[in-house]
């Protein structure tokens, strides 16, 4: 894989618009399983990850066309139950996701294990329980097969996973009866996956509240939808603003997916402008920790939506290398995610591991250039941010990591002003 060679410290500024939600825009892909008619998909990111899913598609029959930057085709005519490739599933967590309209579509489904980011443990159990109350029968190997035929039912997750949640929506919208979905995901990225399946003819009601109500429906048509932009990646440019000093201007938000973030990038000291979707992050900011009452050290920490996004905590610990004060770093989801802290230590940066889920960051701290590699997409983008950052030359390893989820993301920094080439 490629290299990031970045030259830290050189004053970024300029106007910049996220890409689309690619955590929307792989389970809407998986959708296209449901119907024989075209889907059709426009701001889709260009990244590793979508097409990976595409391969995964391709693998099952469905035929697929790029019509335009950013715009997808995507015709299940004709479905088969193929025997998919390990590898290819191992390369994406998203790859869990056609268990569910597979389900639907075929009555069944064998897959390899997925795979996706090393941040800890990622329990499956969640998805395969949703799937028994919906009628399916589930064995388990080296893989997983699921078969029988989708009916309604109630059903309560353990816990409110993204994509047992999604899973469970896409076995459902085609089971005959009323289904209860409860205690579900209800992120941006869901409500896009249950928008594209109203606009093909599901009934879903109740979309970004913990209960889902889905009436089924005999059969889906083809539908036209347009992925959401990436709140992630609009906080990880809010993280990359703090961090550089940046002046930068980020267009077409979606402001009520910013709620919960820029109430903890405030905690930091980052504050933000919205005029209408246009999120302004000044280049002048106090960058000083807000303690508690009483003096308290406070904590930022993740959670279930509308709540911070565990995909930010990685930006977050670097932001809080850069801010006056100390705070404790609490990633409450994903055991392994706060481990590249020690490349951060390596910078110059001030953090103690306390335990796998948390950290203590004292600052700010002068980040040194160095040579360091990215362990997962988000790791891998603070990592960057910390590198645009730091005194000094640094190399980016592994940055298909990085590439995975963020579109032409040295492109996109090179016109902000940043000193960053890719070589292989």
């Amino acid at each position: 894989m490629g290299t990031f060679i970045v030259e830290g410290g050189t004053p970024l500024r300029g106007h910049v618009r996220p890409a689309g939600n690619k955590n929307a825009a792989l389970p809407m892909m998986a959708a296209a399983l449901l119907t024989e008619e075209p889907v059709r998909l426009s701001n889709v990111p260009d990244i590793r990850d979508v097409h990976t899913m595409l391969e995964l598609l391709e693998a099952l029959g469905v035929r697929h066309e790029w019509e335009d930057r950013g715009a997808l085709m995507l015709e299940a005519t004709e479905v088969r139950s193929a025997a998919l490739e390990p590898g290819l599933t191992a390369r994406i967590r998203a790859s869990i996701l056609l268990a569910g309209p597979m389900f639907a579509r075929t009555h069944q489904v064998r897959l390899p294990p997925p795979g996706g980011d090393v941040i800890g443990r990622r329990r499956l159990d969640t998805h395969f329980d949703a799937l028994q109350k919906l009628g399916a029968e589930v064995e388990l190997g080296e893989g997983f097969v699921i078969r029988g035929k989708p009916r309604a039912g109630d059903v309560f997750l353990d816990e409110p996973s993204v994509t047992a949640t999604e899973n469970a929506i896409m076995a459902a919208v085609l089971a005959p009866g009323t289904t209860r979905l409860r205690n579900v995901a209800a992120e941006p990225h869901v409500q896009d996956l249950c928008g594209l399946l109203n606009a093909m003819g599901a009934r879903i009601s109740g979309i970004g509240t913990g209960q889902l109500t889905i009436e089924g429906v005999e059969r889906l048509s083809g539908a036209s939808f347009a992925v959401s932009p990436d709140h992630i990646e609009v906080g990880s440019f809010i993280g990359l603003a703090a961090v550089t000093h940046a002046d930068l201007t980020i267009g077409d938000v979606v402001p009520d997916h910013l709620r919960g973030m820029r109430l903890m990038f405030e905690r930091l000291g980052v504050y933000c402008q919205l005029d209408g979707q246009t999120l302004r992050v000044p280049a002048e900011q106090s960058l000083e920790i807000c303690m508690d009452v009483g003096g308290q050290i406070p904590k930022i920490d993740d959670g279930p939506w509308p709540l911070f996004p565990a995909d930010l905590m990685s930006i977050a610990l670097v932001v809080a290398t850069q801010c006056r004060g100390t705070v404790l770093i609490h990633e409450k989801m994903f055991e392994s995610r706060m481990f590249f802290a020690d490349k951060l230590t390596g910078m110059g940066a001030r953090i103690v591991i306390c335990d796998p889920h948390r950290a203590v960051v004292v600052g700010p701290a002068t980040l040194r250039g160095s040579v360091v590699e990215s362990p997962d997409i988000r790791a891998g983008m603070a990592i960057l941010i910390a590198a645009l950052g730091a005194r000094g030359r640094s190399e980016i390893h592994n940055i298909g990591q990085i590439e995975r989820g963020y579109e032409r993301i040295d492109e996109r920094l090179r016109q902000l002003g940043a000193s960053i080439e890719r070589v292989e």
